[in-house]
């Protein structure tokens, strides 16, 4: 059944009149089921298993207004889950992503889905390669590139293999704005498989420039060296050569980086992240430039930062946010001084002191609740929970005034 055009001819029709006087519809219907699964004609399946499930739903066919029995519906819209899966499978499975995902939104895990992407895209993209550097491809496999780009980043499936894509196909200056126009408004847990994925590109473009710098230098085993050294390191070995190194990528990358890269909280990613920033504090004066509060120095700033959290330096870093969320303005600075404060010390394991700097310095001139915190930082709840001072947090919100979040922590102390 259908010709070679996806087609269905005169003997076609015929056909399916014939098994349904001998079989009936049902049989009739499966039997074309079949022939539109043969010839991929996926859209047309999907409509056809819409009039099976209102068939077995016991609905006429005479209408398509929702049935007014509550079982009928489920059952309706469970035959129509099972037709959005099937259909978009399908679809995935030919590479025709975007009208895969219409399908799937509904019916797949986004879990599920991302893994499918990833399969996809290991087949698609060459391996290995410099970012903005993949090779031509005919129309099919560009317009592949572009949906999986399109369904992976700016519908989050999976935002680290965007940012990928956009890494491979289109560089790094692309890439960090995709990420903060599109990843960077998720929550903070699926933020950061697409930071790490920014911090080890642009970590691995410094490698590379400073063991072309030592080689340049008479280091004939840098390019080795290189692969197997920390960063830090090298920059020690680098440091041999001049005080002030020179740009082996885009400052505007690199800072841009250095204050995506806070959202992480991998050990590995971390530490990349902090040897980027001891790279920035390597580079000539007057190269950077200022962060906000209070990252004015980004460089030195974020090189406290990663370093606290990875154990080093911690005793000096929380002097210097502690400092800087007390002296803030926050008509001016807003409060990102007193959020960093807040998320160092619970990452440094020390849930009291944050829970006190959090409450010294509350949202309330942003939120109507101390427990709507935002973005990257723990709630207060969580605070109180790790610390056990509730009393602290529960005195906080009779002082400005906070019921929601009073009656929350009541209510999660007691139950602890």
């Amino acid at each position: 059944m259908v010709d070679a055009t996806g087609q269905f001819t005169a003997a076609d029709f015929a056909r399916l009149e014939a098994t349904a006087l001998a079989a009936g519809p049902i049989a009739m219907l499966d039997e074309l089921a079949a022939a539109l699964a043969a010839a991929r004609r996926w859209h047309a399946l999907f409509d056809l298993r819409l009039v099976q499930a209102r068939l077995a739903a016991g609905l006429s066919l005479a209408t398509t207004a929702p049935p007014d029995d509550l079982a009928a519906q489920a059952a309706l819209d469970e035959r129509s889950l099972v037709a959005c899966r099937e259909v978009g499978q399908g679809l995935l499975d030919d590479g025709e992503v975007a009208a895969a995902w219409m399908y799937l939104r509904a019916a797949m895990p986004v879990e599920e889905m991302a893994k499918q992407l990833a399969s996809l895209a290991a087949r698609a993209l060459p391996a290995g390669g410099a970012a903005g550097a993949l090779p031509p491809f005919d129309d099919k496999a560009s317009r592949l590139v572009d949906e999986l780009l399109g369904v992976a980043l700016w519908e989050a499936v999976d935002p680290a293999l965007g940012i990928e894509i956009m890494l491979r196909s289109q560089g790094t200056c692309a890439a960090i704005t995709a990420f903060e126009q599109a990843v960077s408004r998720l929550p903070a847990r699926r933020q950061e498989p697409a930071a790490r994925r920014l911090v080890a590109h642009l970590h691995g473009e410094v490698v590379r420039g400073l063991a072309v710098d030592l080689t340049a230098h008479g280091c004939d085993t840098a390019p080795a060296v290189a692969a197997a050294t920390p960063l830090v390191s090298l920059l020690e070995l680098a440091g041999e050569l001049a005080d002030a190194l020179p740009l082996y990528v885009d400052i505007s990358h690199l800072q841009s980086v250095l204050r995506i890269a806070r959202v992480c909280t991998d050990e590995f990613a971390v530490r990349q992240a902090w040897e980027l920033a001891a790279y920035a504090c390597r580079l000539p004066p007057g190269v950077t430039y200022p962060g906000e509060p209070p990252f004015e120095n980004l460089g030195e700033a974020s090189r406290l930062f990663f370093g606290a959290t990875l154990g080093i330096d911690g005793a000096a870093a929380i002097r210097f946010f502690r400092r800087a969320a007390a002296g803030a303005d926050l008509e001016v600075a807003g409060t990102l001084p007193g959020d960093t404060l807040v998320l160092l010390l619970a990452r440094a394991g020390r849930p009291a002191e944050a829970l006190h700097a959090a409450v010294a310095h509350p949202r309330s001139g942003v939120s109507p609740s101390l427990m709507q915190t935002g973005g990257q930082l723990p709630s207060l709840i969580e605070l109180a929970a790790a610390s056990g001072e509730w009393d602290l947090l529960l005195d906080a919100c009779r002082r400005h005034g906070d019921a929601l979040t009073f009656a929350a922590a009541l209510a999660a102390s007691r139950g602890s």
